[in-house]
């Protein structure tokens, strides 16, 4: 079913818990994680830091919590062993960061999404009168929004106004209406110069991504 994204609410990571090692990462659909002492429940969001290039950044969801030292990560597939290494996602630098405080971002409006779509190389040999197309990477993710500049005094405000200063990583998570999830572990910068959107007084929100998104079903 069709959705729209009126309504949708969006939140900022703003607290952390301290950096937790990594000492394993199994292989299998729903990546299986050993992180003694994670201090995580179900549901806990957690952005990871692997050796695997195409796990590290990702937020994902905690969908079992096994003991005080192993969970679960809801859709982190890691079941490629060519793509994931084994013995490969964990160790040296190796961290899961669980969110424990999330601030909502209120009165946020033209809201916008690039990159995220597959860059490809074309290439041709000299004796073909035919081009190719190779597929390399995504593109980087920015997302961008205005937000009342009136909302100076809110929470979350004041949370992306201390995020834009520290220049740290943090998690943006949308909601939809009907509970449909992403998470985006980025970076922000808060533009404080007022400009006029369609009559409104609004200042500028840039989001980088570090990672692609993960999403969920309702």
């Amino acid at each position: 079913m069709a959705r729209s994204p009126s309504g949708s609410i969006r939140s900022l990571a703003t607290v952390f818990a301290a950096d937790v090692a990594i000492t394993a990462i199994s292989n299998a659909a729903e990546a299986s994680v050993t992180a003694p002492g994670h201090g995580a429940a179900v549901g806990a969001v957690v952005q990871v830091v692997s050796g695997w290039a195409l796990l590290t950044n990702r937020a994902y969801r905690v969908k079992t919590v096994v003991d005080a030292n192993n969970l679960v990560l809801e859709l982190a597939d890691t079941s490629d062993s060519l793509l994931f290494p084994s013995g490969g996602g964990a160790g040296t630098g190796a961290v899961l960061r669980r969110v424990t405080t999330w601030v909502q971002l209120a009165q946020t409006m033209n809201h916008n999404t690039s990159g995220g779509e597959p860059q490809n190389t074309e290439f041709e040999y000299a004796e073909s009168n035919v081009r190719f197309t190779l597929f390399q990477k995504f593109a980087p993710i920015t997302r961008t929004f205005d937000v009342d500049a009136d909302s100076i005094s809110t929470p979350g405000y004041a949370a992306m106004r201390t995020l834009t200063a520290r220049q740290s990583d943090t998690i943006l998570r949308q909601v939809a209406k009907n509970g449909a999830t992403t998470f985006l572990t980025c970076s922000l910068a808060l533009n404080e110069e007022e400009k006029d959107a369609n009559g409104i007084v609004v200042c500028g929100v840039s989001v980088n991504g570090k990672a692609l998104s993960t999403r969920y079903a309702p």
